[in-house]
């Protein structure tokens, strides 16, 4: 059996611990502490595509941009970042995944068009943050706000469309009118967002029959649509060549008109001089026109001209030595 022995000072054990001392320990720790705490709680940093609310005593009393800054510790001074140059998205009737796979909401996509058809419509929204402080206390949940109202201004114009325009021709003015309606409700609201594009993912009829033939509609009115442009790229080719040879019929017409005017001012100049000579010698000019209307009618015949009393023949004369004929 072993047999321990201890001993102390007594003296050591009685001596009391100084109050004074563990008093200046607790100041110096609680110091340090305080310090870190300020040292910690008194900077802060933006990034590029944020802004900074400062609130102090939970009013707002600045906005800061990207960059390193100073605040007051200990909470009195709160900093609330906001991505404001960030561009984000609302996707209504369907829901993109983490791997690009697309999860489809028909409650969300169901609509009902302006002539009483069903559609499935999907949306795909982009918007901005343009007042941070707006943003974080304006409402209490802007987002929802947003997307509610685009839900509600979509039903509305679609509503108010054709199942025609909205599955083939109309898709570009539905955006234009959904952007329209949600950017003025927006700026009444004045929730600090700002709508930045509404487009059309996707549009199409809820059963596959009806998609079937909404596509032969569609094939035919490409089809339409192709003849057409054909139709007037043939114009565009034949109808110069049409218009150049019409001018040139116009040419002609224009000469032949031209020829047969001066052949009739020629034919009368030739009438009116006969007709001067007619008049100054009558009977001449009536046995000369006589013997010409006689050669022309009977060419094979033979004219001879008396030059005598009409009895000796050696006085006669042909009319080819006079006309010049063979």
């Amino acid at each position: 059996m072993a047999l321990y022995h201890f001993s102390f000072d007594k003296d050591k054990a009685k001596t009391p611990t100084d109050p004074k001392k563990l008093r200046n320990t607790i100041i110096t720790i609680a110091v340090v502490a305080l310090v870190a705490v300020a040292v910690l709680t008194c900077f802060y940093t933006v990034d590029d595509k944020q802004q900074a609310v400062v609130t102090t005593f939970g009013r707002v009393t600045d906005i800061t941009d990207p960059g390193l800054h100073f605040m007051l510790p200990f909470g009195i001074q709160q900093v609330e970042k906001v991505d404001v140059n960030v561009y984000q998205k609302i996707e209504l009737g369907y829901t993109t995944g983490s791997d690009g796979s697309e999860v489809y909401n028909t409650e969300e996509s169901t609509m009902i068009t302006g002539d009483y058809n069903i559609v499935n419509v999907d949306f795909f929204v982009e918007y901005k943050i343009s007042d941070p402080v707006k943003f974080l206390y304006s409402s209490t949940n802007p987002e929802m706000i947003l997307r509610n109202l685009i839900q509600s201004q979509v039903r509305n114009v679609v509503g108010s469309s054709t199942v025609d325009s909205v599955l083939t021709t109309g898709k570009e003015n539905i955006q234009m009118q959904v952007k329209t309606l949600v950017t003025e409700i927006l700026s009444e609201y004045d929730i600090g967002l700002t709508l930045v594009d509404v487009r059309i993912q996707d549009s199409e009829p809820p059963t596959k029959q009806v998609i079937e033939a909404f596509k032969a509609v569609e094939t035919a009115k490409q089809t339409a649509e192709a003849v057409v442009n054909e139709a007037k790229a043939y114009e565009n080719a034949e109808l110069p060549a049409a218009k150049a040879r019409a001018d040139q019929l116009l040419q002609n017409a224009q000469y032949l008109k031209q020829k047969r005017v001066n052949e009739a001012i020629e034919a009368v100049a030739m009438f009116e001089a006969m007709y001067a000579e007619y008049a100054n010698n009558p009977e001449i000019t009536r046995s000369r026109m006589y013997y010409e209307a006689i050669s022309q009618v009977l060419p094979n015949v033979k004219v001879y001209i008396n030059t005598g009393d009409g009895e000796n023949i050696d006085m006669l004369l042909p009319l080819e030595s006079i006309v010049g004929g063979n």
